[in-house]
């Protein structure tokens, strides 16, 4: 027999025993604090187990002898005999490469002591009995008090909005305490009752923890129109909260993506209330982040759309294998008719509101907040889909004093520090974390609780660097140790693919050129990703796609040392075009010494909007504009022997829907082909300008 602890967020809560083809488990019983008698582990059981702790205990019961047999060795990779790969880290430490939610292996005395996955929010642990402080486990041993509360469910209550709309919320309460306390806060569209049992630690340790289903969606009334009433709904539900009576009157709020925008939205409504967020890959703002991004309509977000297009959360109508002839309906407003076999309505207002106006102000919670000051820590990967979210979190908060916000940026994407290797572009075995959420919970400790536990004395901002593949540190965001570098495009006019003469140096041109394409709205280049995923900041190998002669190619020449940039990066373009608008897609890549080219970051901006998203003003025919594009954050070093290539074209199929060349930008069944130019040297000074580190 093999007996094991199951820990999630440094709480023991199973024992587990894998008696040959048997498993045992031994659970805790939240609501008293008890160990239940030990019983067999059903199927159901094991599916539950698997969706929180992310390890699949009977997969794992039939593989562990074999375990305990092939990580028995100093070999730096491992290849299980079921095909699983892994790579020592340390000795006896192996990190799973090529998988979400890594199970890596502890081996110690010839055997398997300890399987630890780390995912977005949290790590879960099974270890052995003695080999505790071999993992994380030891810090939430010393840094976090180990007295746990037994965990009330107080009711599901409707919280009465300003607009006398009700919101469905639950709210989870420590059993043996009944005031002064401080509450953990989520918002969610993807149904309250979701991963709820992630959240009980919280209680456990003394907090009250409320769930709420946002406006129309599961169990609230109401209509939803995504964002839309988010700054108002979260200021009543924490107004809600402050009155209850066993509220101290401190909020936190905590959560991913749209749970991460709530968060924003409400700390824009200066509620006093709100004392900390932890924000993880927050959605932004529309024409900067999501569903506008540069004035286009990202098609990448379709498969998030399908999945919460009715009132309840569907992650099932993402999947699909027809997403090509999906891309390719027009009218786009019957897409969802010819996809789904009805309409939805959130995606019709999307659709009409093409310039931005009062609604898409609604929802900027960027420009909403005014003298925002409440502690922020603030979580994203470089190649989260959401990551201009972020950046607008970071550009709001970047005068708060030490202390008040911490920021944590990997190389993960939007499903955060979740694997090693991400479309075959592979990481260092320390890409991912195991203290996240114990960082979260000394957070809230201090800012909810008044513990002085030190969270607010560590680096403000820690960050990984790709290429050198090591975290680093920083006061403040953009990093102090940087400078802004210009790099400019040159050619003698034929950058067309990636053999072409297109070159990015770091001097001023004199001589005047420019470099000419045509864009095909039939005919897009691609933007590489896989919809059914629904991550659409994925790095990729662009090699074979810059062979298009509609994508323009600047390359530095190889690198005789090592350069690294860390910070998003300004993009400075002059163009001109003989249509009436047209869109701009920028790309930057790794180029390694066998020319494989890996996307880093990217940018894309309509024509139309380029000196406002409030007012479309449409190209001359072959009058040349400077247009500017922030693109996504990176911290890469590109080493000796690589180079630097920057890309320019007007299409990018998946990500963004394509630009019809016409007054009607993306939504027109009327194309034509567009004839682009990009002029540089001279007057005409194209260029790219990173934050190169020093």
């Amino acid at each position: 027999m093999r007996e094991f602890k199951l820990y999630l967020s440094g709480i023991l809560y199973a024992y587990v025993y894998f008696e040959n083809d048997n498993i045992f488990v031994k659970e805790l019983d939240v609501f008293t604090n008890k160990f239940l008698d030990k019983e067999e582990l059903t199927s159901e059981k094991n599916q539950l187990y698997t969706a929180i702790y992310k390890i699949d205990l009977k997969d794992l019961g039939e593989k562990i002898t074999a375990y305990d047999k092939c990580f028995s060795t100093d070999e730096k990779y491992v290849t299980t005999p079921f095909g699983e790969r892994y790579e020592m880290h340390s000795s006896g430490n192996f990190v799973q490469r090529d998988i979400k939610f890594p199970n890596n292996i502890l081996h110690e005395d010839g055997r398997v002591v300890a399987v630890v996955c780390p995912s977005r929010e949290y790590v879960s642990i099974l270890v052995e009995e003695g080999f505790e402080d071999k993992t994380i486990l030891k810090r939430w041993k010393e840094e976090i008090p180990s007295d746990l509360h037994p965990v009330k469910y107080e009711g599901c209550f409707d919280v009465l909005t300003r607009d006398n709309v009700k919101l469905s919320t639950d709210v989870y309460l420590p059993a043996d305490v009944n005031e002064n306390l401080p509450t953990v806060l989520v918002r969610t569209p993807y149904g309250k009752e979701m991963n709820k049992e992630t959240y009980y630690k919280f209680v456990q340790r003394g907090y009250a923890v409320v769930i709420q289903d946002v406006r129309g969606r599961n169990l609230s009334e109401g209509t939803w129109e995504p964002q839309l009433y988010e700054v108002e709904d979260g200021d009543d539900t924490i107004n809600w909260i402050a009155n209850q009576p066993w509220s101290s009157k401190k909020v936190g709020m905590i959560g991913g993506s749209y749970l991460g925008y709530v968060q924003w939205a409400a700390a824009a409504s200066n509620n006093p209330y709100l004392a900390a967020l932890v924000s993880v890959v927050c959605a932004g703002s529309a024409f900067v982040d999501i569903p506008r991004r540069g004035g286009a309509l990202i098609s990448g977000m379709l498969a998030w759309s399908f999945a919460v297009s009715q009132q309840m959360f569907k992650p099932e109508l993402m999947v699909r294998d027809d997403w090509d002839d999906v891309l390719d309906i027009r009218p786009l407003n019957k897409i969802p008719e010819k996809a789904l076999g009805y309409k939805v309505d959130f995606i019709e207002e999307w659709l009409e509101r093409t310039d931005y106006d009062e609604y898409w102000a609604r929802i900027n919670w960027h420009d909403r907040c005014k003298d925002i000051k409440v502690p922020a820590l603030i979580m994203s990967g470089w190649f989260d889909d959401n990551g201009m979210g972020t950046t607008e979190a970071l550009d709001l908060t970047k005068d708060y004093p030490q202390g008040k916000r911490k920021v944590i940026l990997g190389p993960w994407q939007h499903s955060g520090n979740s694997t090693y290797d991400l479309h075959k572009v592979p990481f260092g075995t320390n890409a991912l974390r195991f203290d996240l959420d114990l960082i979260f919970l000394k957070w809230f400790d201090l800012h909810l609780k008044g513990i002085q536990n030190g969270i607010d004395k560590t680096p403000a901002v820690e960050y990984y660097t790709v290429g050198d593949n090591k975290w680093k540190t920083a006061n403040n965001w953009p990093v102090e140790n940087s400078k802004c570098t210009a790099i400019y495009l040159t050619s003698d006019g034929h950058a067309n693919t990636s053999s072409g003469d297109g070159k990015l140096v770091f001097e001023e041109v004199s001589d005047e050129k420019s470099d000419e394409y045509a864009y095909d709205p039939k005919n897009p280049s691609t933007f590489i990703i896989d919809m059914s995923e629904n991550e659409i900041g994925v790095p990729e190998d662009y090699t074979e796609e810059e062979k298009r002669d509609d994508i323009l190619c600047y390359t530095t020449d190889t690198l005789e040392e090592d350069f690294t940039i860390t910070g998003d990066i300004d993009v400075e373009l002059y163009i001109s075009s003989d249509a009436v608008d047209t869109d701009f897609m920028v790309r930057i890549t790794d180029v390694d010494e066998n020319g494989k080219s890996i996307k880093l970051a990217d940018g894309i901006i309509s024509a139309k909007y380029r000196n406002s998203f409030e007012k479309a003003e449409y190209l001359e025919k072959d009058k040349v504009y400077k247009i500017n594009i922030l693109t996504t954050k990176i911290s890469n070093t590109f080493k000796k022997g690589h180079k630097i290539r920057f890309t320019v074209t007007s299409s990018a199929k998946n990500f963004v829907f394509p630009n019809s060349n016409t007054k009607d930008g993306f939504n027109s069944t009327e194309i034509v082909i567009a004839n682009n130019k990009i002029h540089h040297g001279g007057q005409y000074p194209s260029k790219i300008i990173v934050k190169q580190e020093i």
